[in-house]
């Protein structure tokens, strides 16, 4: 948070010069020689100390005095200064001239020191300190030193840029006085004021921060948005700091559109217990003309061993908060909403190992756009048994069975799908055999299933039941030899596979499809013994999978050079149940390919491409490459093609349009804030539409010591809807980010996107 971890900064540094101090002035008394160290001290006591000056002098049990070059160290702490004199009779340590104390994580200076150190009382005058870490660092006028716990800081300034020349920095934050108490954990400043380009952006009359990284009740930094639903919107997040377990942040909002909202999220975070609750309320949008909200529910426990349970649930008040909101609902799918609770137990029964569980979901479907969205089945309950034990004689035996009661959500469902109850049964019996290279698993399997309809089917049946076994043989190969590629050593393997299935066809064409469709069609989906995904469909077959795949390997890493593999499918006998719903009666299926390489140079390439020999050509392919030179340098391009579907080109970067002095260190303060510029987007065409369906455009300006982003994305919520936002930042290294967040925007579009600055936790 940057009210508790950067505000505190300056002070606390302050505070830790006062106690370097303190441990400065112990080791003065001792020593008579000049330019000698000290003894050590005795083994489990504190420290070695060691003093060095070009005159050391002083009066037994009444004063010390060093003079000229003194150098006090003990572990990492050094004291350097012209002079430092210690009063034994009132503990009073007295450091003048260039004091400077050094320490793993900066250095502090300052023209004059005086420290009472059993009160631990004094002043440090206009002490400076640079914090390396943070490549950062500060000024106050005075510092008083109160105790050991409090310490009153003067015109402290804070900034992480330049500061050696006489202009003024980028941006700085000042406060007239700030308060430290480490007994409470606790700071206060007054006057508190962040200055960027010489003008005042953030203004605090007093505020309050922690002095370690424990949490804190506050207000955060606020965020800026735009959009074209809402218009310009600002919101000031306040965090609650409950409990050491609890926490809550709530986020009061202006829409310039739509008026006042409020976000609430309430964490907890309990031995056997954890989860979170979030609520965005807009109690009157004044362009819907209602109230509406969304909320989401995530919550996990674990009351016993071995039980678990969980609560994940999603729910918004109108079908358009999709398209009005965008980037405030967590689903993968925004239009479909799921509520899923579950409650699982580790099961140890007959020798083998299962789990038993009883779960309920249902879904909420966002419409009012021109693409319908068919809704899933909700399942009220599901409750089900899975076990797997080893046998004697190498033998692995799988169970599985589940109960389901399958209904119908109103809004996007087929008013003629139907309903009811169904049972189904899977076991598998495999017998794995593993040698050098070699890796054979014959399986016998079963799929099936019982339904209880709420509705006839055609035939007038409102039971049905049917049994599907399955003999399948997945046999893998590997083979390895050393060679030479282009002059260089490399590894090549050659890694033939087959899979052998055979089901005999048994008619399903009346039962319901409830959780069944066709499997996509890739190198996964053709290894499989089924091309339905689900319990309700077993395909007939009669076929072997025939595979081979060649890579090409480093031989001192591992690391893959380039890979090619080749699968295609052979049917012994026609195949009458298929996700297309016509039988296939080609002998071979289509011919999948794929290819990706490491070409050098940090460029890289993946292809798949799907070819129908019965076609004569490509039905489906995905051809990408991405080009990685440098750091904060990345081009890549996807072509995308489905015959009949779609067709989309994606052009992703990340690249600089102009660099700074390059003598200048990235992040560091060689040189003045004179900055790179760069520029990030990701675009999505389809060429079968001509028109840009989804894009992401920025620009990220780095100074060295603060990073501008603006960042423009739009999103398609139909064939002729979108939604456009603008995202401003201003991150001051060392410091913060003001205004609204495009980093994570960035991240999931921009393929081998970077942090200008890592992230700090």
């Amino acid at each position: 948070m940057w009210r508790r971890d950067r505000a505190g900064r300056a002070t606390r540094l302050v505070a830790l010069c006062a106690a370097l101090a303190a441990a400065a002035g112990q080791g003065q008394a001792q020593g008579t020689a000049a330019r000698r160290p000290a003894a050590a001290a005795p083994a489990g006591s504190a420290p070695a100390s060691t003093l060095r000056a070009d005159e050391i002098r002083g009066r037994p049990d009444l004063e010390a005095v060093a003079e000229g070059r003194v150098e006090f160290r003990r572990g990492e702490l050094l004291l350097e200064a012209d002079r430092v004199t210690y009063e034994q009779v009132e503990d009073l340590a007295r450091a003048r001239g260039q004091v400077r104390i050094s320490t793993a994580a900066g250095h502090f200076s300052g023209p004059e020191l005086q420290l009472q150190l059993g009160r631990f009382e004094g002043w440090f005058l206009e002490p400076q300190f640079e914090l390396r870490r943070l490549q950062a660092g500060g000024r106050a006028a005075r510092v008083d030193f109160i105790d050991s716990a409090r310490s009153l800081a003067h015109d402290a300034r804070y900034t992480s840029c330049p500061r050696q020349s006489g202009d003024a920095p980028a941006w700085v934050l000042e406060a007239r006085r700030v308060r430290l108490d480490t007994d409470a954990n606790e700071g206060q400043a007054e006057g508190a004021v962040l200055r960027f380009l010489g003008v005042p952006i953030l203004a605090l009359p007093a505020m309050s921060f922690p002095l370690s990284e424990e949490r804190k009740s506050g207000w955060l930094p606020p965020h800026v948005n735009l959009d074209s639903r809402s218009g310009l919107e600002l919101g000031v997040p306040y965090y609650w700091n409950i409990a050491a377990q609890r926490d809550a942040t709530f986020v009061p909002r202006v829409l310039s559109k739509r008026g006042f909202a409020l976000d609430s999220e309430f964490r907890w975070l309990e031995p056997r217990h954890r989860g979170e609750v979030r609520l965005d309320w807009l109690p009157a949008d004044q362009v819907a003309g209602r109230s509406r909200h969304a909320l989401s529910v995530l919550s996990q426990g674990e009351p016993a061993s071995g039980l678990r349970w969980r609560v994940d649930g999603l729910r918004a008040s109108d079908d358009a908060w999709w398209k009005d909101f965008p980037g405030a609902t967590r689903s993968l799918a925004p239009r479909l909403l799921s509520t899923r609770l579950e409650v699982e137990r580790d099961l140890s029964w007959a020798g083998g190992a299962g789990l038993a569980y009883a779960r309920v979901q249902s879904w909420q479907v966002l419409q009012g756009s021109d693409l319908e969205v068919r809704t899933p089945y909700e399942r009220r309950p599901q409750v089900g048994l899975q076990w797997r034990r080893s046998l004697p004689g190498g033998l692995d035996l799988a169970l599985e069975s589940e109960f389901n009661r399958f209904e119908r959500v109103e809004a996007g469902s087929d008013p003629m799908a139907p309903t009811g109850l169904r049972w189904h049964a899977l076991g598998s019996l495999t017998r794995p055999w593993q040698a050098p290279g070699l890796w054979v698993t014959p399986k016998l399997s079963f799929n099936a299933a019982s339904y209880d309809l709420d509705q006839a089917m055609a035939d007038g049946r409102r039971r049905a039941s049917r049994l599907v076994p399955t003999l399948s043989v997945d046999a893998r190969m590997e083979f390895e030899r050393e060679t030479r590629w282009f002059g260089s050593a490399v590894r090549q393997t050659l890694e033939p596979r087959l899979l052998y299935v055979n089901t005999p066809w048994r008619a399903q064409a009346l039962l319901p499809l409830f959780d069944s469709a066709g499997k996509d069609f890739n190198v996964n989906s053709i290894f499989s013994e089924n091309p339905f995904s689900g319990i309700d469909r077993v395909a007939d077959a009669h076929q072997l999978t025939a595979g081979l795949t060649s890579r090409w390997l480093d031989p001192a890493n591992g690391a893959e050079a380039l890979r090619l593999g080749v699968v295609q499918r052979y049917l012994f006998r026609p195949q009458r149940l298929t996700p297309e719903g016509v039988p296939f009666t080609q002998r071979f299926s289509d011919l999948y390919l794929l290819g990706a390489g490491q070409l050098g140079a940090g460029l890289g390439m993946d292809a798949v491409l799907q070819y129908s020999p019965d076609l004569g050509r490509p039905v489906r392919s995905i051809f990408s490459a991405r080009w990685t030179p440098g750091p904060f340098r990345t081009l890549s391009s996807t072509y995308r093609y489905s015959r009949g579907s779609s067709e989309q080109l994606e052009l992703g970067w990340q690249w600089p349009l102009w660099k700074a002095d390059a003598g200048a260190a990235r992040g560091t303060r060689a040189g003045a804030c004179n900055g790179d510029l760069y520029s990030v987007g990701r675009l999505n065409y389809s060429l079968q539409d001509s028109r840009i369906t989804d894009s992401v455009l920025g620009l990220e300006y780095d100074s060295g010591c603060w990073i501008a982003r603006v960042v423009a994305e739009r999103l398609s919520t139909g064939r002729s809807e979108a939604t456009t936002r603008l995202m401003l930042q201003l991150e001051l290294v060392g410091l913060s980010r003001l205004g609204s967040n495009p980093l994570q925007v960035l991240k999931d579009n921009i393929p081998g996107y970077r942090l200008l600055r890592e992230e700090r936790r």
